[in-house]
């Protein structure tokens, strides 16, 4: 299989999945109410590094919001689980599922690890349908949401 490596200025692959909290949602309806969308690829809901992560992006909501930046994250874990995840975590942005056709969107973003059947750690920060930046980690270490955000800020 050949990984597909986004970098700055790709145009970001669209996708139509279903969300652990309500209806299936597009690139495009995500990227509709803000100036810029952060998008994260994570292994699996109830997982503890991943638990972390979107603690983390829970927390950042409001400044978040305050530069305009929506957040979405994608797993290859089924609708059901992520409601579920949501729901016990209070986690208020959507969680889609990548779920079928497995990891689809995941490869589309070249975040998709076939040994494992789950997404890598990919972060994404999109505007306008354009990747602004792309990073994708190993399954296992955290990402550092802050300084992704910070090194990609209008200000710098």
């Amino acid at each position: 299989m050949t990984v597909v490596r986004l970098a700055a200025g790709d145009a970001a692959p669209p996708f139509d999945l279903d969300s652990g909290q309500g209806p299936r949602l597009t690139l495009e309806e995500l990227e509709r109410d803000h100036s810029r969308l952060l998008l994260v690829f994570y292994p699996f809901a109830f997982s503890p590094v991943c638990d972390s992560e979107l603690a983390e992006l829970a927390g950042m909501q409001e400044e978040l919001a305050a530069t305009g930046t929506g957040v979405a994250a994608i797993s290859t874990d089924p609708k059901y689980a992520l409601a579920a995840f949501a729901a016990e975590r209070d986690l208020r942005f959507p969680l889609l599922s990548d779920f079928w056709p497995h990891g689809a969107t995941a490869q589309a973003y070249g975040t998709f690890d076939d040994s494992r059947g789950t997404a890598l750690r990919g972060t994404f920060l999109i505007r306008q349908g354009r990747l602004l930046a792309a990073e994708v980690g190993p399954a296992g270490q955290a990402r550092d949401f802050r300084a992704f955000l910070a090194a990609r800020s209008p200000h710098h």
